[in-house]
């Protein structure tokens, strides 16, 4: 679902205060990487030489979730966003819908494997050394015991370490977005990490602005009450780092 930031439909005729972090923070926040670990890589290396021109004393960083599928190395995403984890002070990664099947398939849950598999979870589960022949001719059943071996105990223990929503000053950061009229201390994990509409065609204040992932757009889609940042890396090759500090924002991307 592509659609373009300066199209008609995504102007926003509603006006609300201009969002601030806090003080003496800087945040680096990462759309969907969807296993694209050489986009991941080179814009790692951007924010990094961007952290070099334009030091600041502390930078944070803040994956928006939807790691894994599709692209071909997720299991190397995952063990750069582990590595990440250890390096920055102010470090967090949020549950998108593809880790939620994916947890649940390593849980054990068929009805989970099969979705995973019909989503991009093929992908996921090759990047874990599995060859597509033996994949191909493996029922479910025996494909949950493969994957129990293949999944290293580090990846199940970040996997379940993710987060639901980060506030930061007046800063919400989700995956999916917020169901519209519900408070923001109330949301359900799984409008969190799926909702579209209503969300998307929303122009209520949520309480916070809200920076999100899950739909993908052909740039940035910058409205007055949100920003999604998912522009489709795993097919375009265009992987979108939004950068915030106080109440400016710019963007850097592969």
């Amino acid at each position: 679902m592509f659609s373009s930031l300066f199209s008609k439909k995504n102007r926003s005729a509603v006006s609300l205060p201009v969002p601030r972090l806090p003080e003496g923070l800087r945040i680096y926040a990462v759309g969907d990487i969807h296993g694209r670990e050489d986009l991941f890589a080179e814009l790692m290396d951007k924010i990094e030489a961007d952290k070099a021109a334009r030091p600041h004393p502390n930078c944070g960083l803040i994956l928006l979730g939807d790691l894994i599928d599709r692209g071909p190395s997720s299991s190397t995403v995952i063990e750069r966003a582990i590595r990440l984890r250890r390096n920055w002070p102010v470090f967090h990664w949020l549950i998108g819908n593809h880790e939620e099947v994916f947890i649940k398939a390593l849980s054990g849950d068929l009805a989970a494997l099969k979705l995973f598999c019909r989503i991009g979870g093929e992908e996921t589960i090759l990047s874990y050394g599995i060859d597509h022949a033996t994949y191909s001719r493996m029922t479910y059943e025996e494909l949950l015991v493969t994957l129990e071996r293949a999944v290293p105990s580090v990846h199940r223990d970040f996997l379940a370490a993710g987060e639901e929503m980060v506030l930061l000053g007046d800063y919400g950061f989700v995956h999916a977005g917020l169901r519209p009229g519900v408070p923001i201390d109330s949301q359900k994990p799984s409008d969190l990490r799926w909702i579209r509409e209503p969300f998307l065609s929303a122009d209520s204040d949520f309480g916070r602005f809200i920076v999100h992932g899950h739909t993908i757009t052909q740039t940035v889609d910058e409205r007055a009450n949100r920003l999604g940042i998912d522009t489709g890396a795993y097919a375009s090759g265009i992987l979108t780092a939004v950068v915030i500090e106080n109440d400016e924002r710019r963007y850097l991307t592969t």
